[in-house]
Formats: structure tokens, C-alpha cells, sequence
């Protein structure tokens, strides 16, 4: 008789692929099948984020909430980024915890199940060549790792003490992946790491030296693969053959996700991100005149220790130069273990809000603006979700959601879809072919 797991992941697509290695492992091993009521569950996995305080203050609410409606004899586990770096702390605080799993220990879940109060957060332990079972929480895309941990040093970032030195998984264990997701019916496959296009710089053993562009080359070999996408490259890894070969590989989706933290010289020094705000704005240049109908997305903290109105201007200054297709923005938050913590030339709160609200107005003109052009246009969309309202939603090559009337026979397929109406997250369409 098989056990019940609910898992819960916050955070990134990485900690996404981490968790379906966690099922797969409890599913073959302890024979765990995935439910979507956690009072029914034997075990219930919370898969952590620590990038921002939100989601750590939200661990123990949301485990105070399992732990009063939990089955009797239930157990409880916190795997993830914010176990790595918290460790024993969350058990003095939840003691009703049975195990803590860090970021660079997924493979160990089957023996943390088995060890009451156990600790595992060695972000220093070698999982880049274990083979994992296989779980995908999708049937038409795959996510897969290409490296784990992250060897930058950037001042506001937590993820190096929590997921550890970078290491690159060799690429016959990827392309084999890759293989058997696209034998199993995937015409996508998702890479992922903290820094993909600085792939190849280390491996654990012996391997061919391979970096990321000659990956996405072998990759694209693979026949009945029809997409590949990726998350995140750094900008100061966005040398010219990386771009050349987004922009003339067929099988690689126009959709760059470019990290932009920040348009001022001085706080991407502050940041110690690498780059230069001439640097990034080379990169779009270039992007965009190889790749016209490529979409590009970023990131912006505003507030960082520092930041004076100048600098903030110089953000929105390459919103406009830009004109990002998304971007994810946030206020500065402190995060322990980084450098950044012990700054002391604190921007006030309020003035950081209405940095973050200027922004995203600025955000929404510009999506207004380019969104206002696409009724009418065409994209070849992948439909891989159903939703409740008898909509079919899928992703074209350059990464718009694109939703039509539809059942799920739609799933899987793709179809040319006409842009009837738009919306700044999601655009609706109708199937020309």
C-alpha cells in the first residue's frame, strides 16, 4: 500500500527540479505517491527559498499551519536553500520538524526520511553525477540540471552558502537526460543552473572541457528535441559566440532572460556583479540586431545600500534604452551570510518603495506599448496547461503565453495562434493552423 507526499516548493525553477527529484527518489524507493492535500499526507516536504526575507518568514508560518492540521504520525521535512543556511536553527524554533535537507542534498532524501531530527546541509557534497529516478511534473517539457551551486561573489546574494562552489555536470549525462525526455513524448526541454553559460568551468572528475554554447550545439542534435530554453545566463558571460549561436539555432527559443540587477556603474560594482552598464547594453545591441524577434526579460533590485537617485535614474535609463519584455523587481533585502549585510548606507524604506513603484509603472507603459502592436500577429505556441475556464494556454518560440478556446486534446501540439486580445501577462488567440 502506497505512502501520501505532499510537497510544497517555494522559490526558483531550480528548487521546481529539485523537488521532482525528491518524489522521484520517494516514489521508487519508499513507494510515495504525490497528493494535493497535505491532511492526508504521511510526509509533507516544504522546499525552501532564502534569495529574499518573504519566503523565510513564510516557512514558519506555513509549518505552524502543517503542524496543526497534520495526520497524527505525519512527518514533516524543510529541504531546500533556507535549510542550508538556518540548519539546526529550524528545528530549535519547530521541533515537530523531523528533518532538515539542504540544497546540496536532494539525493539524500530517502535516508533523512529514515533519521529522526537529522540535519544534511554539506553544501560542499558532490551530487553532480548521481542519477537520480525519474519524475517530471509535466509530460510535454523536462527542466534539467546542467550545474549546481554558483561561484560568483555577488555582495547581495545568499545562494553560494546555501547551494555551494559551481560544479558542471558532465554533458553525456545531459544529453542522455535529454534523450530520455524526449523518448518519453517532451518537445521541450528546460536547462537550468545559477550562471548556464558559465557551463563547463568546473566538473567534479575528469571531463571533456565543454562550455555552453557547445552544449546547446550537441543538444540541438538530438531529433525529435523541437525546443530549448534556458535560465539564467550572466551578463558577463554573454561573449559573442553565445549570442551567435541563440540567434541562428533553430531549436533555441528567442527568449533571454538577462539578469540586470542594476543600470548604475557604482552599485554593480557595490554588487560586485562583473559588468558595466555599457557592458549589458553591447549584449541587448547585439541581440537584438542578430535576433529582432528574440524577448528579453531581467531582473532589478532597487534600494541596494547606496543607491542614490542618480543611480536609480540610471536603472531607468536602461529601461528605456531596453524596453525589457518583463522584468521581475524587488526592494533591496538583507540576507545573512552576504557581504551586502553589514552595509551601513541604508536606503529608507519609503524611498525604496516609491523607487520599486516607479519602476514598475515605467514597466507596464512599456509592456502597454509593445503589447498594443500584436493584435493580429502570429506565433507557433506549444500547449502544455488546461486551464479551469475552458482555456488551452502554451508558450511561443520568444516565450508570450498565449491561451485559446480548447481541450486537452490541444496539449502537446503545437498550433499557429492569431493574437485576438491582449493582457500584459497573457495573451489570448485563436487557432489559424
Amino acid at each position: 500500500m502506497s505512502k501520501k507526499l505532499f510537497v510544497e516548493t517555494l522559490g526558483c525553477a531550480m528548487n521546481s527540479r529539485d523537488s521532482e527529484h525528491m518524489i522521484a527518489e520517494l516514489r521508487e524507493k519508499e513507494n510515495y505517491e504525490v497528493i494535493d492535500d497535505f491532511t492526508e499526507a504521511d510526509l509533507i516536504l516544504i522546499n525552501t527559498c532564502s534569495v529574499r526575507e518573504r519566503p523565510v518568514h513564510k516557512l514558519f508560518s506555513e509549518l505552524g499551519g502543517f503542524n496543526k492540521k497534520k495526520k497524527p504520525g505525519a512527518k514533516i521535512g524543510v529541504c531546500g536553500c533556507t535549510a542550508s543556511h538556518l540548519g539546526e536553527e529550524i528545528l530549535k524554533r519547530a521541533p515537530y520538524v523531523s528533518f532538515v535537507l539542504g540544497a546540496r542534498n536532494v539525493s539524500k532524501i530517502t535516508e533523512v526520511l529514515h533519521k529522526d531530527k537529522a540535519v544534511e546541509i554539506d553544501i560542499n557534497y558532490d551530487e553532480s553525477e548521481f542519477a537520480f529516478k525519474d519524475f517530471r511534473s509535466s509530460p510535454f517539457k523536462g527542466f534539467i540540471n546542467i550545474s549546481i551551486g554558483c561561484d560568483k561573489a555577488c555582495t547581495f546574494c545568499i545562494v553560494p552558502k546555501t547551494r555551494g562552489d559551481e560544479v558542471s555536470i558532465p554533458d553525456s549525462l545531459i544529453i542522455r537526460e535529454a534523450k530520455r525526455l524526449v523518448d518519453s513524448g517532451a518537445k521541450e526541454i528546460f536547462l537550468l543552473g545559477q550562471n548556464v553559460n558559465n557551463y563547463g568551468r568546473r566538473f567534479s572528475g575528469e571531463h571533456e572541457k565543454v562550455n555552453f554554447t557547445e552544449l546547446l550545439r550537441r543538444l540541438s542534435k538530438i531529433e525529435k528535441l523541437q525546443r530549448i530554453r534556458f535560465t539564467s545566463p550572466h551578463p558577463f558571460h554573454m561573449d559573442d559566440e553565445f549570442i551567435q549561436e541563440f540567434s541562428t539555432n533553430p531549436k533555441i527559443c528567442k527568449s533571454m532572460h538577462m539578469p540586470l540587477q542594476s543600470g548604475s556603474n557604482k552599485v554593480l560594482k557595490d554588487m560586485k556583479r562583473g559588468y558595466t552598464k555599457e557592458w549589458f547594453i553591447n549584449r541587448v545591441q547585439m541581440l537584438k540586431s542578430m535576433c529582432p524577434e528574440a524577448t528579453i526579460s531581467t531582473d532589478i533590485i532597487v534600494g541596494f545600500p547606496g543607491e542614490s537617485d542618480e543611480d536609480f535614474q540610471d536603472s531607468i535609463d536602461v529601461m528605456r534604452q531596453v524596453e525589457f519584455d518583463q522584468i521581475f523587481s524587488f526592494k533591496y533585502s538583507p540576507r545573512p551570510e552576504t557581504e551586502a549585510e553589514h552595509f551601513t548606507n541604508v536606503v529608507d524604506e519609503e524611498v525604496a518603495s516609491q523607487r520599486l513603484n516607479e519602476l514598475q509603472k515605467l514597466n507596464n507603459e512599456i509592456i502597454d506599448k509593445k503589447h498594443s502592436g500584436l493584435i493580429g500577429t502570429t506565433y507557433e505556441v506549444y500547449f502544455e496547461t488546461l486551464n479551469r475556464d475552458n482555456f488551452v494556454a502554451g508558450r511561443s518560440n520568444n516565450n508570450r503565453v498565449i491561451r485559446v478556446d480548447g481541450s486537452e486534446e490541444l496539449l502537446g501540439q503545437f498550433r499557429n495562434v492569431k493574437i485576438i486580445d491582449i493582457g500584459r501577462t497573457i495573451l489570448t488567440g485563436e487557432i489559424v493552423a
